[in-house]
């Protein structure tokens, strides 16, 4: 007599699914590429030293986006996997090392030109452009392919 035994079925990823799962890389490229863009718009109307800092902030802005993202998602498999609460110390430490970094950046760019200091503090902001032009991406692709 054999027995049936359930195969072990993988999990059905939808294409929907796979969509938003890509999200965050699609967002760091769109840090990048706005990056590129903006910093070559501004080196052209309104400077080099302008465009430097702002070359400047974006960098930051990318770093910090990226070691957030990988920070979330280790905390997240941490208290997946083993399901116990876990520590938030690691996530503290390396909030306070971002903002630590971008601190003595802006520190530098502010006591050495104040041109320069406003290019930085406007390429900080570029993944808020990333993030609208990720949620315009997942606007059309809901209403294109109904997601």
């Amino acid at each position: 007599m054999t027995t049936l035994r359930p195969s072990p079925t993988p999990l059905a990823e939808t294409p929907a699914e796979r969509f938003f799962s890509a999200a965050i890389p699609r967002m760091l490229r769109f840090i990048l590429i706005f990056g590129t863009g903006f910093v070559l718009l501004t080196s052209w109307r309104f400077g080099a030293v302008c465009g430097i800092g702002f070359a400047a902030g974006v960098t930051i802005a990318y770093l910090s986006f990226r070691s957030l993202n990988k920070a979330v998602q280790s905390l997240a498999s941490r208290i997946v996997d083993s399901g116990e609460r876990a520590s938030g110390f690691s996530l503290v430490h390396g909030f306070f090392l971002r903002y630590l970094l971008a601190g003595i950046v802006a520190y530098v760019i502010f006591t050495s030109s104040s041109q320069a200091f406003r290019g930085f503090l406007f390429g900080l902001c570029t993944p808020v452009a990333a993030m609208l032009a990720e949620a315009g991406f997942e606007a059309y692709a809901a209403l294109r392919r109904g997601y």
